[in-house]
């Protein structure tokens, strides 16, 4: 193994060891906690008094909060869940609408990715032809982020009055959206150089002008599945090779978990389970505020907090769900 190999490995572990640490920290807590309402209990017994007893309500109060968090850690048990990932947005048919709701939605995510202290960057963008994007990819790294992510996957709705429309007319968008846990190094994914075609063109900005004048953006199409992915963030056409490389290949491994995530459905699809790729969420701008999800059922009035990156009741309820289904 290379120093490079073994450096790289190491870092992945004591990654994976401080995500672990968080996990176990309120369980820590909690145990603590109840060991010292233990010793409060004895002693309210014996000498009964008011300040006892408001003790032992805040060691409860805090007990309560930690066994929350003991819970959510609880439904971050899957195999791909402690993993990185690439977060996809890909605008829907209806032109500079749908852009500026997939440019709506990056920033969304954007924010909640900033609350959560995951780092994000940008390696794929595709301008609108007069607004917004067409489709980004992000790469995103943090502790658990395809477990909170995960979520995500599906058609998102948007309902409001259009500020493109001169009549004021209400419009509806949609756009989907693609999570998919990125592969570890050592994990094999067979790809035959005959199965892929490998294209290169000239890198775009937002703006729609053109980074540089040599065609560094390189997309790569798996012609077995028409599966594709493209990287144009850097200059180099090298480095944007292997990394529309790396995107491929999780693509192709988030292949086998979403045929695997449908046999799931399949099994339980007595209890109304929606599979991945279906419309999932309704953000609805007038003649009302509401936001809803139509896997789990929760809906919030305040799109504002939402669009501005307040997702954590949202995954919650979708993890509780899973858990309790699956």
């Amino acid at each position: 193994m290379r120093a490079d190999e073994g450096a790289a490995r190491t870092a992945k572990e004591m990654k994976r060891l401080k995500a672990l640490n968080r996990l176990l920290k309120p369980i820590e807590e909690t145990q603590s906690a109840l060991e010292d309402l233990t010793s409060l209990h004895k002693l309210v017994l014996k000498e009964p008094d008011a300040a006892t007893l408001e003790e032992i309500k805040q060691e409860l109060r805090s007990v309560k909060e930690n066994l929350k968090e003991v819970e959510l850690s609880v439904l971050f048990a899957g195999p791909e869940d402690a993993k990185d990932v690439y977060l996809s947005i890909h605008a829907g048919a209806g032109g500079t609408e749908s852009c500026d709701w997939a440019q709506m939605l990056l920033r969304m995510y954007t924010r909640y990715l900033e609350r959560e202290g995951f780092s994000a960057r940008i390696v794929d963008l595709t301008p609108g032809e007069e607004t917004g994007i067409r489709s980004v990819t992000l790469s995103v790294e943090g502790d658990f982020t395809y477990g909170k992510l995960k979520s995500e996957i599906g058609v998102h709705r948007l309902v409001r009055i259009s500020p493109f429309d001169a009549a004021h007319r209400r419009h509806t968008s949609f756009a989907s959206v693609n999570v998919i846990p990125k592969i570890e190094e050592d994990l094999e994914v067979e790809i035959k150089d005959e199965d892929l075609r490998i294209d290169t063109f000239r890198a775009s900005s937002a703006g729609g002008q053109h980074l540089n004048k040599t065609s560094s953006a390189v997309r790569i199409t798996h012609l077995p599945t028409g599966v594709v992915a493209q990287c144009q963030n850097e200059r180099s056409q090298h480095r944007n090779k292997a990394e529309a490389l790396r995107i491929l290949k999780a693509k192709l491994y988030g292949l086998k978990l979403a045929e695997r995530q449908e046999e799931l459905d399949r099994l339980y699809s007595e209890k109304g389970e929606i599979a991945w790729g279906n419309q999932i969420r309704s953000y609805v701008l007038h003649p009302y505020t509401l936001v809803k999800d139509h896997r789990t059922g929760f809906e919030t009035s305040d799109a504002g907090a939402i669009l501005d990156g307040d997702l954590d009741q949202f995954i919650e309820a979708f993890l509780r769900q899973s858990t309790s289904g699956n």
